[in-house]
């Protein structure tokens, strides 16, 4: 179901005045069924559905990015709790149209009727205009749902904030806008291959609104009823590089991706990392194999490379795209030029080999926890060496099993902060030796 789309769109019964009205209008939903996203707040059992089915309903601030459905969720609601709908506008209205609008909702709440009065960009609106709407809440004259961009807390008066309740909508997903899109194709009387839609949400990144906009200026380009990469390209002013992310050609460009920076070859790394993003690849599997690097490829060599490409993660999962797109590729140049070691991911595969293909060895006397009195008698913890009563913290207690004794798992490199970690190990593994004799 898409988010602007109602039953009567797509049957071919669209009157002249409906084709010459913004694609987005045309697909608003009539039925709440109908309404695609947002299944935080309105799933079955959330809570903005339960008020709505109750006809419980209160004062609401929408909160959230551009075209994620806060206009059209007021409609629904309005709609489907027989209440009058008026739209305002924060940059048109001002305190007088307010009391005009205000004095009909009492008229109306008299004779027995509800009002929703419905404030685009309320955070538009000052103090004092946000002020005027105040008795007519508190009275229960009017229903108010304010949509914004910002941070509420800052931008709503405190009393109409208290008085409202807060629903934080969020972008939509790329399954979601392609859900919408192909169901605007029948309006349009269009095909399009599904990945080329996958592009357009990509680059709509998560706003329907922007997506609509885009098929529709596509769609006056586009031959013989299909819809083409270049139509697309045309509307949104850049090359679309189109590839199976399920396929070969997804496995190849990672490939490449993580070899050039297994290599130190940055700019390489750069190329390929762009190839992925300009063709629509999921950021968070990018960031994902960005930090299997910093682990297979650098390891201790530079222990900062983990934090590097985890902090890459964290900012472009919060960024979104564009803009954490950037982080992506700042996480590439220094994973490219980082010293590189694969010592400490050799060390675990050569451990997993050892626990594989050896008995499960019980857990050394000494290395056991010994919390009752009984268990200190059987011999739980005898001769536990505590670290910190040792000159350096360095004790000769063995902690591996009996018939492990003396195995190395970890080799350290001779690559940056690895030739300082092989340094203090060969003098912990002497001391310790020396210590056993």
């Amino acid at each position: 179901m898409s988010l602007f789309d109602a039953s009567p769109v797509g049957s071919g019964n669209e009157s002249p005045i409906d084709k010459g009205r913004p694609l987005a209008e045309r697909l608003r939903p009539e039925r709440l069924e109908d309404f695609v996203g947002q299944q935080h707040i309105l799933g079955p059992g959330k809570p903005l559905r339960v008020q709505i089915e109750r006809d419980q309903l209160q004062s609401l601030i929408l909160w959230g990015p551009p075209g994620v459905g806060k206009t059209t969720l007021a409609r629904l609601v309005a709609r489907m709790t027989r209440a009058e709908f008026i739209p305002f506008s924060a940059v048109l209205s001002g305190i007088k149209e307010i009391k005009a609008v205000m004095a009909d909702a009492e008229r109306l709440r008299r004779s027995g009727r509800r009002t929703v009065v419905f404030v685009d960009e309320i955070h538009r609106f000052n103090k004092a205009q946000q002020d005027a709407f105040l008795p007519y809440v508190e009275r229960g004259d009017i229903i108010l749902i304010g949509a914004t961009t910002e941070n509420p807390s800052f931008e709503v008066i405190s009393a109409l904030l208290s008085r409202s309740k807060v629903y934080a909508l969020r972008a939509l997903t790329v399954e979601e806008i392609v859900t919408l899109l192909t169901r605007a194709l029948k309006t349009l009387e269009l095909s399009a291959p599904e990945t080329l839609l996958e592009q357009i949400a990509i680059f709509s990144n998560g706003d329907a609104r922007t997506a609509y906009n885009i098929l529709e200026l596509a769609s006056a380009v586009a031959h013989d009823g299909v819809l083409e990469p270049e139509a697309v390209e045309s509307a949104i002013e850049r090359k679309t590089l189109l590839y199976d992310k399920s396929g070969e050609e997804h496995f190849n460009l990672i490939s490449a991706l993580h070899k050039s920076v297994r290599s130190s070859d940055a700019d390489a790394a750069l190329y390929w990392l762009a190839r992925m993003l300009e063709a629509g690849e999921d950021r968070l599997y990018i960031a994902r194999r960005l930090v299997r690097m910093a682990i297979e490829d650098i390891g201790l060599a530079d222990p900062r490379a983990l934090e590097q490409a985890i902090a890459a993660q964290q900012a472009a999962h919060f960024l979104g795209v564009p803009e954490g797109d950037q982080a992506l590729a700042q996480a590439a140049i220094y994973l490219s030029v980082a010293p590189k070691s694969d010592a400490a991911y050799r060390a675990l595969n050569k451990a997993m080999e050892t626990v594989a293909n050896s008995t499960a060895e019980p857990v050394p006397m000494q290395l056991r926890n010994a919390p009752t009195r009984p268990m200190k008698e059987w011999g739980y913890g005898e001769g536990y060496q505590h670290a910190h009563n040792f000159e350096d913290a360095m004790n000769t207690m063995e902690c591996l099993p009996e018939n492990l004794r003396g195995t190395v798992f970890y080799e350290p490199g001779g690559r940056g902060m690895e030739q300082r970690i092989a340094e203090r190990l060969k003098e912990i593994r002497e001391r310790r030796k020396e210590g056993g004799k």
